[in-house]
């Protein structure tokens, strides 16, 4: 990016409104385990200290940064389901407050994604694979960018013990190739604005078209915050914030199909 790249990006709102907007309102408010911030002031200390790393003029080092918020006596699963999130949102809302640059949220996103990498290298997955957990899918539909909210996503419910792909910005017809494929059984979009709202409903059609064995759609992300009757609009069985209560709405869903 030239300097007058840099300049230009920080200067007019209307070339920020489609990313950031929706960068903030995915990092705030997608579907998350933790749903209250622990907001005492090690807490926040800690927070300062991952949005100051990944926005410093140096070598990001992601095991280094992982360390030392463990020395914090912060567990991988905060670091996962709170910190990342809560950093991503303050990356996103001082880009709006035009305080950071264009490339200064696209490396800081970056590295909260190495951060990420990490932190669930460190997790010993296979011992967390649960049997009765569904094979699960988390969709980011075309047109949307907020890559880092769904990679927290599809963390969480590896986490949860369940098997987890995913499908970024893939037309329809490579998602339809890919629903035939893995047939999943509980299906996780995430739309950050409700000027999307239309592919949503089009992924939704092509997987009900698709899946003749009814697998449950979740629909999460910021355009919970921008639209009302998003069940209703876009035909997926449920509307939440919540990787845990997407679980627990496929549980009951099975057993109501099994009889048992």
């Amino acid at each position: 990016m030239s300097q007058s790249d840099h300049i230009t990006a920080r200067g007019f709102q209307h070339n920020r409104s489609s990313f950031v907007d929706g960068y903030v309102s995915s990092a705030s408010s997608m579907m998350s385990v933790t749903q209250a911030a622990n907001r005492d002031e090690g807490c926040q200390d800690a927070l300062d200290h991952l949005v100051r790393a990944i926005l410093a003029k140096r070598i990001f080092e992601p095991f280094v940064i992982l360390d030392e918020l463990r020395e914090r006596d912060l567990s991988l699963d905060t670091i996962v389901d709170l910190f990342i999130p809560r950093a991503a949102c303050a990356l996103g809302q001082e880009w709006k407050d035009d305080e950071i640059s264009f490339a200064d949220v696209t490396i800081g996103a970056m590295r909260l994604q190495a951060l990420l990498d990490e932190t669930m290298a460190q997790v010993d997955l296979d011992a967390a694979l649960i049997d009765d957990r569904p094979q699960s899918l988390v969709v980011l539909p075309k047109g949307q960018q907020h890559f880092l909210g769904v990679n927290v996503i599809a963390a969480q419910l590896r986490r949860l013990g369940c098997g987890v792909s995913l499908s970024f910005d893939e037309s329809m017809g490579y998602l339809n190739a890919r629903l035939k494929d893995e047939h999943p059984q509980l299906i996780l979009i995430s739309c950050a604005r409700r000027e999307t709202l239309e592919t949503v409903c089009e992924t939704v059609q092509t997987i009900r078209a698709t899946l003749s064995d009814s697998p449950v759609i979740a629909l999460g992300g910021g355009v919970l915050d921008e639209a009302e009757n998003l069940k209703d609009r876009t035909g997926v069985d449920i509307v939440t914030r919540s990787v845990k209560d997407a679980l627990a709405f496929y549980a009951h869903h099975d057993q109501a199909l099994t009889g048992l």
